[in-house]
């Protein structure tokens, strides 16, 4: 069984009927990154779009600019290929804590590891094995969705977890 299997099987069976239960808190992370927070886009310079931690809501990671700043922010740090690998039908291509912090930036992995309690290198070490199966089940179609995957809870449908 996958990460991401292991994490959606705790959070519906957290609380019966999954309406109360919380995502681990790792999962809340990497689902706010995908999420539109409407906070930002990864537009801009090397991280913009990235840096905007600070007026997320829920404790979650707003101005991520969801998967298309994610696809970007990839793409600007030359690691486009291990992004579409996720997205498309194949096989997904590993990526190590440190190209992850490459393409996050130094700044933002600190912030999640601060928002986890965890070190920078833990948290990047769970975001590099999370991330890639988070990203595969929600490109089914091989194919990044045209206007993003929505919020939290749209994402969370998508998974098929009541929210």
């Amino acid at each position: 069984m996958s990460l991401i299997d292991n994490l959606l099987g705790a959070m519906s069976g957290a609380s019966g009927n999954g309406q109360n239960a919380a995502p681990n808190p790792l999962l809340q992370i990497a689902l706010s990154m995908l999420a539109n927070s409407g906070a930002g886009s990864a537009a801009g310079g090397a991280n913009a779009g990235l840096g905007g931690l600070a007026g997320a809501q829920q404790g979650g990671l707003g101005g991520l600019g969801g998967l298309g700043g994610l696809i970007n922010a990839f793409q600007r740090n030359g690691m486009g290929d291990h992004m579409q690998s996720w997205i498309g039908s194949g096989q997904n291509m590993p990526i190590s804590p440190d190209q992850l912090q490459q393409v996050l930036g130094q700044g933002t992995i600190g912030q999640i590891a601060q928002q986890l309690g965890l070190s920078p290198q833990a948290s990047a070490s769970g975001l590099s094995e999370l991330l890639p199966q988070l990203i595969d089940r929600l490109t089914p179609n091989g194919q990044a969705p045209q206007g993003d995957l929505g919020d939290i809870a749209d994402i969370m449908a998508r998974l098929g977890q009541p929210r």
